[in-house]
């Protein structure tokens, strides 16, 4: 069956999507969007690399920007509840024969990198340079006021294997487009979670693996409507690729953008509480016309062909051949 028991006992403990890592081409011009237009802090800068955080957030950074010229990903980032965690991944990802090292990393020490399933590059770590919570030095919050990363979302070529993979790590299912018409389910897309709420991890149909977008929060919808008006009065217009609006997946108040060297962020809030042992996932069909957006619109084509190709990550088209709704 594509749907699995949820898994409460894992290899070892994950406790949330934590960090990404992504090449730029002018540090410069990402600082101006990142920092000027949607508000997130920063901790520190140096002249080929930019770190930064949200106003919540106690970790010393979560997106690192890397002036290294190609727009690629290099690292998504997975915090462990300790360092005994991290030996247990090393032994579980050695007995499955994928690839994990120990390599020593800027501000998270002791830090697993290795290779999902399907290739993608993943850091593990237990412990990683505290920065001082900005969440009452209200001074700071500005553009989308940004508390916190949320989740990646990655396109996958083969949805069914990424889930089977992330499941059997503790990641539980909470919302799944099914391509299907009748009988088992045909994964398209799958929701997965470990912090307790929607997700931490989501993975896509398509071209991949390649990172599809990173989820931040903003408090509420009132500050993403506000990003809308500071990106279209301050030369941004362009960089808005889709919403706002609701999606009926989630529940979520979003805006996706794309940044200069066009890896593409979504603003998200206002999703649900998912950390009880029964929470039941739900199906949508890929035809919904409310899947995409609960009012409706669908997704620009843009929204299901483009991602950030990820460093040393061969991209395969994707097993299934299924056709979501496009907007003309």
């Amino acid at each position: 069956m594509p749907v699995k028991p949820p898994v409460y006992d894992p290899p070892f403990n994950v406790l949330r999507s934590s960090h990404v890592a992504l090449g730029v081409a002018d540090l410069a011009a990402s600082r101006a969007f990142y920092v000027d237009c949607l508000g997130l802090i920063v901790t520190e800068e140096t002249k080929d690399r930019l770190y930064l955080r949200g106003t919540e957030e106690r970790n010393h950074h979560s997106i690192e920007l890397r002036q290294t010229g190609d727009p690629l990903c290099y690292a998504l980032g997975l915090k462990v509840a300790s360092d005994k965690d991290l030996d247990l991944a090393k032994a579980w990802f050695d007995k499955r024969g994928l690839p994990a090292e120990f390599r020593e990393a800027p501000y998270a020490k002791r830090t697993l990198f290795a290779r999902d399933v399907r290739g993608m590059p993943l850091e593990f770590y237990a412990k990683m340079t505290q920065a001082e919570c900005a969440l009452q030095k209200y001074g700071l919050h500005k553009g989308a006021r940004i508390s916190r990363i949320d989740h990646i979302n990655c396109f996958t070529d083969d949805v069914q294997s990424s889930y089977e993979f992330y499941n059997e790590l503790g990641f539980r299912l909470t919302e799944y487009s099914d391509a299907a018409d009748s009988g088992p389910a045909q994964f398209w897309a799958v929701w997965m979670h470990r912090k307790g709420n929607v997700h931490d991890m989501a993975f896509t149909n398509g071209l991949g693996p390649r990172l599809h977008h990173i989820g931040v929060w903003a408090p509420t919808a009132v500050d993403i409507i506000n990003l809308c008006d500071v990106m279209s009065t301050t030369g941004y217009l362009k960089n808005m690729e889709r919403g706002p609006g609701r999606h009926g997946i989630s529940n979520a108040f979003f805006l996706y953008i794309r940044d200069p060297d066009g890896h593409r962020v979504e603003l998200f809030a206002s999703d649900y509480l998912t950390c009880d042992h029964d929470h039941e996932p739900l199906r949508w069909h890929l035809r919904d016309p409310q899947r995409q957006t609960l009012w409706g619109q669908p997704a620009p084509k843009s929204w299901f062909e483009e991602g950030t190709v990820f460093e040393g990550c061969a991209v395969r088209p994707p097993v299934l051949e299924a056709q979501p709704i496009v907007a003309r």
